[in-house]
């Protein structure tokens, strides 16, 4: 594992130097023991993802299941309170928590969360999104990004997005390990296309997931304040006020669409990724649409 440094950093490109994988310095390298050493309990749900593939989306779906549509609930506080980011976060906060049953968010691959989350068997929801739409919102999100490191032009971070030296992995890596997680553990596994497709068919599944069983008419109104118009004007899951985020560069809900990559790929760059996807992909039951 290898820790980038945040772009404000004032002291140069220091480095923990770890193996396999990329993580913020700051954020996350400095907690890691911490973070590794984090006790789940069995009721403690995972909200997992590679990063800018619908999670804040899953977030906010889930949230509104567990308190039953109850829109009020889901304004008490930011996302980002209410279904904390395990990276970034001291593990003495959880433990502090009053509340029983923890929401968590997290961009880990399967072999770096915390082995007390499997030993506890605790559900989990993993959302993947196609790597072309994942790797343009990505480069977006790190432009507007204050605490991750500056993504340099659009050709330069194509070529690093292959190479998976981004933070957090390979995109590949990761939506096939929690892909083959999910024979041998409680995985809910979504794909961000079928979400934009049929929200309320997914929905449901992560309704009965969790155990739910909420009326059609309430299923109905977590569709409508779940949908991109409604959170992107929604400040309770646009970070419209988190000072990390320059909204002036790129709004951090940008589209919420598919088929956005064709907008930014180059005929050579589509040729040299679909090659490159072909290769990674070849072991794998794991397919995605990308196309609208």
């Amino acid at each position: 594992m290898q820790a980038l440094p945040s772009r404000s950093a004032e002291t140069g490109p220091a480095r923990a130097s770890w193996t396999l994988f990329q993580l913020p310095q700051d954020q996350t390298c400095s907690l890691w023991k911490e973070i590794w050493a984090f006790q789940a309990r069995p009721d403690d749900l995972v909200i997992a993802s590679y990063p800018k593939a619908g999670t804040t989306w899953t977030q906010e779906i889930v949230d509104l299941i567990q308190n039953d549509g109850d829109i009020e609930k889901s304004q008490r506080s930011p996302i980002q309170l209410r279904q904390p980011f395990l990276e970034w976060t001291r593990a003495t906060y959880f433990g502090k928590s009053p509340v029983y049953k923890l929401t968590l968010k997290t961009h880990l691959p399967v072999q770096l969360l915390p082995p007390s989350f499997w030993e506890k068997n605790c559900k989990m929801i993993y959302v993947a999104r196609n790597a072309k739409d994942n790797m343009v919102s990505y480069y977006h999100f790190q432009r507007m990004n204050k605490r991750l490191p500056d993504p340099g032009s659009w050709d330069e971070y194509f070529e690093i997005f292959l190479a998976g030296k981004v933070l957090w992995g390979s995109w590949y890596e990761h939506v096939k390990s929690w892909w083959r997680k999910k024979d041998s553990h409680p995985i809910l596994y979504l794909f961000y296309e079928d979400m934009l497709k049929d929200p309320k068919r997914e929905i449901r599944k992560v309704m009965e997931f969790l155990g739910k069983n909420l009326k059609e008419e309430v299923l109905d109104k977590i569709v409508y304040h779940t949908s991109f118009d409604v959170m992107k004007n929604n400040p309770m899951t646009n970070y419209i006020d988190d000072k990390h985020l320059n909204h002036k560069l790129s709004p951090f809900m940008r589209k919420g669409v598919m088929g956005d990559w064709k907008n930014q790929f180059t005929e050579a760059q589509n040729k040299k990724f679909n090659e490159d996807y072909e290769k990674h992909m070849a072991d794998t039951s794991l397919t995605f649409c990308m196309e609208p």
